[in-house]
């Protein structure tokens, strides 16, 4: 089986995630993240983003977001997100797991982008003490369709959220793949987003992201909270350095813009070869295909891992390590179908 683009967690690391972590490992530094080579990735994430805050470096994208809207709700409360967000939809109840009973409430919207007037129509929700109340809003960015969200999009759900006290929360998994497509990742502070999930490993780390906090009044204590979640590395060079590595090279943003000119390039070939249609429009690094079931079944045979996605289409991820040529033998292989 070829798993190609299954995921942009199946690639491996890139040359600069690695080389840094094999730099990480000579020698001795100091622990539990008071080592250079954690600052120095941390400033270089506050550099990309124009802000000061708080940075920690987690083991996965799961406990990253589950660690941080528990910090944005109280266990009786909920938080909104599109109901095919990965907190919603893969992540095992670890919100809730993480936030002692934090609930979701799942909202509607084109391409995983949650509709504003579901959000205004939550957001008008009356209390009532029989249901968990919105306490956070969580926004992905790219989402799990591969739209990458505008800044005034970002707005017109940010701002009545903020005007009624809700926290917002930010899963930036694929983060990179927004950021070459024209988002401008400073925007983020500026909005009001309160926590950001700064994406590595589907960049090209290891098993790595970062948890960014802008309202630093939400990170008291916070190393006690990762510590009793089992997300404190001892040797935590080995979670910053391939952070180091992809930011000082460019490779975070350079990897990104290949898998999403590979993702554009699967996409036209899909269009102009094939009879299928797409599913929803190519913003970053995904290719979703309206597919039968069989003509699925008859790619995986053909030694091509693809998944069915929730809305029933089939989804391509392209990645930093994808190649052309594996590009063109895939468009071909579909249009057989």
């Amino acid at each position: 089986m070829r798993y190609d683009f299954g995921s942009d967690n199946t690639a491996g690391m890139a040359p600069s995630a690695l080389k840094a972590l094999a730099e990480a490992n000579a020698g001795y530094a100091r622990a539990y993240g008071s080592d250079e080579i954690t600052q120095r990735a941390a400033d270089l994430i506050r550099q990309r983003l124009d802000a000061d805050a708080e940075v920690r470096f987690v083991f996965s994208g799961t406990a990253a977001n589950a660690i941080a809207l528990s910090m944005l709700a109280q266990p009786y409360e909920a938080v909104l997100a599109h109901h095919a967000a990965h907190i919603c939809t893969d992540e095992t109840g670890a919100p809730g797991f993480f936030g002692h009973g934090v609930g979701l409430i799942g909202l509607p919207g084109f391409s995983g982008k949650i509709d504003p007037a579901a959000v205004h129509a939550a957001l008008n929700e009356p209390v009532v003490g029989h249901r968990q109340p919105a306490a956070a809003l969580s926004l992905t960015q790219c989402t799990e369709y591969g739209a990458v969200y505008s800044e005034e999009a970002l707005r017109h759900l940010i701002e009545p959220a903020k005007l009624r006290g809700i926290g917002v929360h930010m899963d930036g998994a694929r983060l990179a793949n927004a950021a070459v497509a024209g988002f401008d990742l400073p925007q983020i502070a500026r909005l009001g987003v309160d926590i950001l999930v700064f994406g590595g490993a589907k960049a090209g780390a290891n098993c790595t992201e970062a948890i960014v906090i802008f309202d630093k009044s939400l990170a008291r204590r916070i190393d006690n909270r990762l510590k009793q979640a089992g997300q404190t590395a001892s040797k935590a060079r080995f979670l910053a350095a391939p952070f180091l590595g992809l930011l000082e090279s460019g490779e975070w943003e350079t990897g990104a813009a290949h898998a999403n000119r590979m993702a554009q390039r699967l996409a036209d070939g899909i269009e102009s070869r094939s009879s299928f249609v797409l599913a929803h429009p190519v913003e970053a690094n995904a290719v979703f295909v309206r597919m039968p079931p069989e003509a699925h079944a008859r790619l995986n045979a053909l030694g091509w891992a693809c998944y069915m996605f929730d809305d029933g289409s089939v989804r391509f991820v392209c990645s930093w390590a994808s190649e052309e040529d594996v590009v063109d033998e895939l468009i071909e292989a579909i249009a057989t179908l």
